[in-house]
């Protein structure tokens, strides 16, 4: 049989709309390329433009700002202080919460809950949530937005997951400066979440208004929980997840209070509270906030309130002179032709780590 014959005997089978050989056109296939790519693509802003959108509450425009100020490139950098400059004049008008606890207490469920309750009230909410960064390879999840659905979704707030880079305090490098765009987008309270109660949560009271410690009830004798130093920085501990043993949260919250009462008097005449919270069930979240907002007006009338932020000021001068020192050591071409040598001359036992940090210095300006 001719082949051709075949064929075509077959194509006006298929061309027959009773027949069951006939070829459906099917749906549409769109370009590969989506033609809106070129409405979101991302074109370099101005310094002007970056200080106008955040002005504006823009908030696409103070996530890109924000991306700078996190940038490890030095063109980044410059602009990204250019911009924090320009902006510095209009924050400093919200009231910063420092919130820290042990991994499992609760921090995101709590964070959601009480931001639900401030925007409830009309007030912009900014979370400054830090991530902790892995030893390895340096990389983050990022994942608090996935944990705080309500709050990623309401128009008034906005949460910024940030890597902790392995900062000490879990505290992002750049958080400072990140607050002060926040203030100058119009944010009315800035909440800095960290990775945990760990190694230093200096640097966290170091930036905030107040600190609320949150612990667990039950996971073991509370007053092992009592560390001299993260407790004389709390404003306020709350037990968190009640709703699982409402009597074991009272008795942690008797213990707590006793030891409060061991330690001096604050600068700022606040006595620290405890106060206990399920943030599921939404008990207790009024009264935390209730208790933040008398503490507010306690040190602004007494003037701790102004005192405390120049003071943070200075100390954040010291820290960013110590940081930059850090850097331009580590960039100096100097150290790194030697650094690797010295390393090796370490591990092979010919001299000693502080030996080899004294040559490292001392080549630094050679």
């Amino acid at each position: 049989m001719d082949e051709n014959k075949k064929y075509i005997g077959e194509l006006e089978e298929c061309n027959n709309e009773n027949s069951a050989l006939k070829i459906n056109s099917g749906v549409h296939q769109p370009t590969t390329i989506n033609p809106n790519f070129t409405k979101f693509k991302k074109t370099k802003l101005s310094t002007q433009e970056y200080v106008a959108g955040i002005k504006n509450g823009n908030i696409n425009i103070l996530s890109r700002a924000i991306t700078l100020i996190e940038s490890t490139l030095t063109e980044d950098n410059l602009q990204a202080q250019e911009i924090i400059e320009k902006c510095l004049p209009d924050s400093g008008k919200s009231i910063r919460i420092g919130i820290t606890g042990v991994p499992g207490v609760g921090k995101s469920t709590f964070i959601e809950s009480l931001g639900v309750q401030i925007v409830d009230e009309g007030k912009k909410l900014a979370v400054l949530a830090i991530d902790p960064s892995s030893e390895k390879n340096k990389g983050s999840i990022l994942g608090d937005k996935t944990r705080m659905e309500k709050l990623a979704i309401h128009p008034r707030a906005y949460i910024r997951p940030s890597p902790s880079s392995g900062t000490l305090g879990g505290i992002a490098r750049k958080t400072r400066e990140i607050i002060i765009l926040c203030e100058t987008a119009g944010f009315d309270v800035i909440f800095i979440e960290t990775v945990g109660v760990g190694q230093s949560e200096t640097a966290v009271h170091s930036m905030v208004d107040f600190f609320l410690l949150l612990m667990l009830s039950g996971a073991g004798d509370e007053l092992q929980g009592i560390k001299r130093g993260i407790i004389e920085m709390s404003d306020a501990i709350v037990i968190t997840k009640s709703d699982d043993n409402e009597t074991k949260s009272n008795i942690a919250k008797l213990q707590y209070q006793n030891a409060l009462h061991l330690f001096p008097a604050t600068e700022s005449r606040w006595i620290p509270k405890v106060l206990t919270c399920s943030a599921i069930k939404n008990k207790g979240i009024k009264e935390i906030w209730e208790l933040i907002n008398k503490y507010k007006s306690l040190v602004i009338q007494n003037g701790f309130f102004e005192a405390n932020r120049k003071r943070q000021a200075i100390f954040w001068l010291y820290e960013t002179i110590n940081t930059k020192i850090k850097e331009d050591f580590y960039n100096n071409q100097t150290i790194k032709n030697n650094i690797n040598n010295i390393e090796n001359q370490i591990l092979e036992g010919k001299i000693s780590s502080f030996q080899a940090a004294k040559i490292l210095m001392d080549s630094k300006d050679k």
